[in-house]
């Protein structure tokens, strides 16, 4: 069983900047990352990914302006969130997958709200 544990959300300004964190209590080096997020009444969305080995996938609506990234030594991936806007606001949520199994693993979710 894999658990993450995501930080960082809160509530800013448009045009402002967060950073997520994700704590992973599995190897990450053995793990494909990424970030989701859901605003209400929307279905769950893919905002960016990133392989074992660094290659990184970004949704259109976040090009340029969030960068997803992750050290192994601490288990940890991140989402860089710059020039944000209202329609960022939604619960973010981390997951992974190990490279040997199917499994998805999610966290808790945090709140991100873009005030403009």
């Amino acid at each position: 069983q894999v658990q993450l544990v995501e930080s960082g959300g809160g509530l800013v300004q448009a045009g402002g900047s967060l950073r997520l964190s994700c704590a992973s209590s599995e190897i990450i080096a053995r793990m494909n990352m990424g970030w989701y997020r859901q605003a209400p009444g929307n279905q769950r969305e893919l905002v960016a990914t990133i392989t074992s080995v660094g290659t990184t996938n970004y949704a259109d609506s976040v090009k340029g302006r969030f960068t997803i990234s992750r050290d192994n030594a601490k288990n940890t991936v991140y989402l860089q969130m710059n020039s944000l806007k209202s329609e960022d606001t939604a619960v973010y949520y981390c997951n992974g997958q190990r490279f040997w199994e199917p499994t998805n693993y999610w966290g808790q979710g945090t709140q991100v709200t873009v005030s403009s």
